[in-house]
């Protein structure tokens, strides 16, 4: 059955205009089809489409379906995205599908791209949630300077993954189920070692992802798979 996203819902029983085409133009769908809905929230909704009128698609709900939290512990990604930015389309699609809660895009030292436009990011998640069947839409931030977003409270574990020396224990090895984690992922050339430095005076524990050498992009979803494995 046809999943479409539709935040409101609750106050407007109808599909955006949007979601709306393609149920209308794409999909031919018609008065008295049933659908699914998510307002990515939380909830899944058994719906009828009850009337059509030119970009409109009005429908009746037939009843909500709650979703469980599929992981525990909220599961945020910081990381500088990619100078190209397919591989960093690529990371939050696949990251979606594994499963994780929040995630901020870092303007650090080396970035080697220092905007982003979050518009078609937001797309992609939705895409993301509705392909592997989740009711909650991850969170998604406007590119924040590095030393900015550090300083920013977080109740909960933090981490840092870099390529400098030094002690770093593998991520898998610390990530307590049940609590908050955010980990921070550099950019191409890495994070610089005045970063670290002030990452770890905000309290960010420094730690490995494997042995291998990872891109940018893989590292993040990498961080992400064990963040929430360690959470089942």
């Amino acid at each position: 059955m046809h999943i479409f996203y539709t935040p409101d819902i609750q106050d407007l029983h109808e599909l955006p205009e949007e979601e709306a085409a393609h149920a209308l133009r794409v999909l031919r769908l018609q008065a008295g089809d049933e659908i699914m809905l998510t307002d990515g929230k939380g909830n899944f909704y058994h719906a009828r489409i009850s009337l059509v009128a030119h970009k409109h698609c009005q429908v009746d709900i037939l009843d909500m379906q709650p979703q469980a939290p599929l992981w525990s512990g909220h599961l945020h990604i910081a990381m500088a995205p990619t100078k190209n930015m397919d591989r960093t389309e690529w990371f939050v699609e696949k990251a979606t599908e594994i499963g994780f809660d929040e995630l901020t895009f870092l303007n650090c030292r080396f970035s080697e791209r220092k905007v982003i436009k979050t518009d078609r990011i937001a797309k992609i998640l939705v895409s993301a949630i509705k392909q592997s069947l989740k009711a909650r839409l991850p969170r998604l931030n406007e590119m924040t300077d590095f030393k900015s977003f550090i300083s920013q409270p977080f109740d909960g574990q933090k981490f840092i993954a870099h390529c400098h020396e030094g002690e770093k224990p593998l991520l898998k090895d610390l990530v307590r189920k049940g609590e908050d984690a955010l980990v921070l992922i550099g950019p191409e050339g890495d994070f610089s070692e005045e970063e670290v430095s002030q990452a770890i005076a905000a309290g960010f524990q420094p730690i490995s992802l494997g042995k291998s050498r990872l891109r940018t992009e893989t590292a993040a979803l990498v961080a992400c798979h064990i963040l929430n494995l360690q959470n089942q």
